[in-house]
């Protein structure tokens, strides 16, 4: 059976992770965890791209081996996805002899093909984005930040046939108009394919860089950084083993706006058509973390922001659910630590943290620390039953669109909602008052109750610990899949349990240093 099968970019081995690479695999893990509470079988890829001009030059500096580098970085990125609760299959590496063998195999396969042809070439060449440029890679006359000033270059070289599948790659997409998501950026793409594309030079003489994927057909040169990391996504699922077609043509390729073009809207979907295999289903490219100033959030611009930081002070699940709930999928997003403070305080602290804490207390106090069984029905409760009807299915609708931030907003003004109802309620006036009273005293915490497991199930994808310990102390089991989730008062009659506060209020001390990161 055909498994879903999504990937997110392997990261670069030549920095430590930042705020980009930790969005991208919590949006992934949203993602496949979303696809599970579906019902769907899933495979979740991740990885480490570590050939290249640049990891090289990195390694020469700190006078150590390129592979020592690797190694290192690999483990800092493996902990980063730990930390951040990224549940991911398999951790795939470009120094992998799985990979190797693979890319050695494809290169051979389209050498003898005619795919593949040597020849001598005379141009622009950018050490910073590794690869040959043109004057129309400017951006309003100059070379963007991800280029640098690139340096003439006269080399021979192996070069793949890219534009003889132009034409076939406009067909292609005008065929699929949701090939990539958001779909303005395919539009972008079209428009960038109206423009002829040069043949891709796909390798590097080893004069110049030892460091890389031997040609099979040539030992004085290695592969092409980009040609070998594109490579991962089939290498590792098993290229031409029968087990391949259980996982592909990939559901979802999950990356950075800035990877999309050429390298997965162009190089990729063409050299899977000329090894004569299906593109990828659709690309997911996200956009970039921002200052308040506009500017996009990295490392070389010294304005980079740690994620472990904020994890260590307030928790993944904290960190998880504000870069979902701020960045539209898709979109650049704003990142300061005045914005995370503010949403962690108002949505997660006073609204989510608060009821729960609430509930747990008044159940303790009102119903011997049993969470009682409805004893009525007035209009007010009917309308908080239907609300929570209505959330399940606009979550999940918007979960499905990865629009995350539109199922976030669902829930916590659905978690609003919970509380004007308590507070318009007064449970704690209603517990010295009659029969009447405690009739609706029982309904009141019954309805939150079950209102607060429907809330915990819909924020497991974002919230992997928070959701499960929500479920836990209102003595509630998950649900195995959403189809089964609905308004059933299952945890009537269970015991609560307490536990430390979920959100701990955030002191000045931390506000003030967390504030003196450059944002």
């Amino acid at each position: 059976m055909k498994k879903f099968y999504l990937t997110t970019a392997i990261d670069y081995a030549n920095g430590s992770p930042h705020i980009g690479h930790a969005y991208e695999k919590i949006l992934a893990d949203a993602i496949i965890r979303t696809k599970r509470l579906e019902g769907e079988e899933c495979y979740f890829l991740t990885g480490l791209d570590e050939h290249g001009q640049k990891v090289a030059e990195t390694a020469q500096k700190q006078s150590i081996a390129p592979q020592t580098l690797c190694d290192r970085v690999a483990e800092d990125f493996k902990s980063l996805c730990t930390r951040l609760t990224v549940d991911y299959d398999d951790y795939i590496r470009t120094t992998d002899e799985r990979h190797k063998v693979v890319v050695r195999k494809i290169l051979q396969k389209l050498y003898d093909g005619g795919e593949i042809y040597r020849a001598e070439y005379t141009g622009l060449y950018s050490t910073q984005a590794e690869r040959f440029v043109l004057e129309r890679d400017k951006v309003d006359g100059r070379w963007p930040d991800d280029i640098g000033e690139p340096i003439e270059l006269k080399e021979t070289n192996y070069f793949f046939r890219l534009g003889h599948y132009q034409e076939w790659l406009v067909g292609f997409l005008n065929k699929h108009p949701n090939f990539v998501v958001p779909a303005f950026r395919q539009k972008q793409i079209l428009t960038f394919l109206k423009e002829p594309i040069n043949d891709l030079c796909i390798s590097r003489p080893k004069s110049r860089l030892p460091w890389g994927i031997e040609l099979p057909f040539d030992s004085d040169y290695v592969t092409y950084v980009w040609f070998d990391a594109l490579v991962n996504y089939i290498s590792a699922i098993g290229y031409e083993e029968e087990r391949f077609g259980d996982y592909w043509p990939a559901d979802l390729h999950v990356i950075g706006k800035d990877i999309l073009v050429p390298a997965h809207a162009i190089y990729w979907p063409i050299m899977l058509h000329a090894l004569g295999i299906p593109p990828p289903r659709h690309l997911l490219a996200h956009g970039w973390w921002l200052t308040r100033g506009g500017k996009k959030i990295s490392k070389s611009l010294g304005n980079s922001v740690q994620p472990l930081d904020y994890v260590d002070l307030y928790g993944a699940d904290a960190f998880r659910f504000f870069l979902l709930r701020e960045m539209v999928t898709g979109q650049d997003g704003n990142f300061s630590h005045d914005l995370f403070v503010a949403r962690y305080t108002a949505d997660l602290a006073n609204d989510l943290g608060n009821l729960v804490s609430r509930l747990i207390s008044m159940v303790e106090r009102y119903c011997s620390g049993k969470i009682p069984q409805p004893a009525s029905e007035e209009p007010l409760d009917q309308e908080i039953k239907e609300s929570a009807r209505r959330l399940i299915l606009a979550v999940r609708m918007e979960y499905g669109n990865f629009a995350f931030h539109a199922g976030l907003e669902q829930i916590f003004s659905f978690v609003r909602q919970l509380n004007r109802y308590v507070e318009a309620r007064a449970p704690w006036q209603l517990a010295k008052q009659n029969d009447v009273s405690a009739d609706r005293l029982k309904t009141t915490l019954s309805f939150v109750a079950e209102s607060m497991r429907i809330v915990a199930e819909l924020l497991r994808p974002i919230m992997p610990k928070i959701g499960p310990e929500i479920l836990r102390r209102l003595g509630a089991t998950p649900v195995d899949v959403w189809k089964n989730l609905s308004w059933t008062h299952s945890q009537a009659g269970k015991g609560i349990l307490t536990g430390e506060i979920l959100f701990p209020k955030i002191e000045w001390r931390e506000r003030s240093a967390m504030s003196s990161v450059p944002i």
